[in-house]
């Protein structure tokens, strides 16, 4: 019998080409997943407790394509809606003192940070930007939380009939001035979310985005509240006061509210801590 002996330079280019083989079916099976870079984070955070507001206006300075932002007078709970973009009928739980204790807050990062926004689009800056809040929660007030999926009372925002009564605007970043009586959203590149949001925290139950309507606009609305006593003028009630609120959205922005029920994500906090200010 006759012994074929293979030679050992044949024997190690086998042995590399079943190795390549291999390998060429674990990356097909397996694709390389690529690098994903992490959000960036603020470099630079004050925070301190609100002085007396001689207004009583709650404020968010933002530019989505820079990395400064800025609160006035802005309660924790009121963030925790801005960084998870959610109305704060959708967050629930936590201490009463996320309502009640009003913060300034200056968060800011280097140039490389700025570059790296203003390369973005809308959408990916601004989701830049609600990561980096996220991350300025959880570091300095400790912020847990967790989501769930409730049935829930919900508003509809639909068009009304006649359709809208603004025009797009192209005025940059986001303003949110909502008060007792009045409210003013602007910028943004979904205004009307924005608006839907401002609507969920007044009536206490989530409001959907129903009117198929995308893109910046600069919205103003002024209503007088159900539990206040008639406007005056001159010792007599103001004949031109504005309607209730649900009127004057449908008489005033030409979009109206309609009740309905459905499943609704919300973000249930598990722990937050008051920090200390620097």
């Amino acid at each position: 019998m006759s012994t074929l002996t293979i030679p050992k330079a044949a024997s190690m280019m086998k042995s590399f080409i079943v190795f390549a083989w291999v390998l060429l079916v674990l990356l097909t099976v397996f694709p390389q997943v690529p690098a994903v870079n992490p959000a960036p984070t603020f470099d630079v955070v004050s925070i301190h407790l609100s002085p007396p507001s001689p207004d009583g206006h709650n404020h968010i300075w933002n530019d989505i394509h820079d990395s400064h932002f800025r609160t006035g007078n802005l309660s924790i709970r009121d963030l925790i809606q801005y960084a998870y973009n959610l109305p704060k009928s959708q967050i629930l739980g936590g201490p009463p003192w996320l309502n009640s204790t009003m913060y300034d807050i200056d968060a800011k990062c280097d140039p490389e940070v700025d570059a790296r926004l203003k390369a973005m689009s809308g959408d990916e800056a601004t989701q830049q930007k609600f990561l980096m809040v996220q991350a300025l929660l959880a570091d300095r007030f400790a912020l847990v939380t967790h989501n769930e999926t409730r049935e829930l009372p919900i508003y509809n925002l639909v068009l009304a009939k006649g359709g809208p009564k603004f025009q797009p605007s192209t005025r940059n970043g986001t303003t949110i001035d909502t008060w007792r009586s009045r409210m003013h959203v602007a910028g943004s590149d979904d205004t009307i979310g924005l608006l839907a949001r401002e609507l969920a925290q007044l009536q206490g139950r989530v409001v959907l985005n129903k009117t198929g309507l995308t893109g910046r606009y600069d919205l103003t609305l002024r209503w007088t509240p159900d539990d206040a006593p008639p406007p005056m003028l001159n010792g007599a009630p103001d004949a031109n006061a504005p309607p209730g609120l649900l009127t004057a959205i449908q008489e005033q922005l030409g979009l109206k509210l309609e009740p309905s029920k459905g499943p609704v994500e919300v973000l249930v906090i598990d722990h937050i801590e008051q920090p200390s200010p620097n």
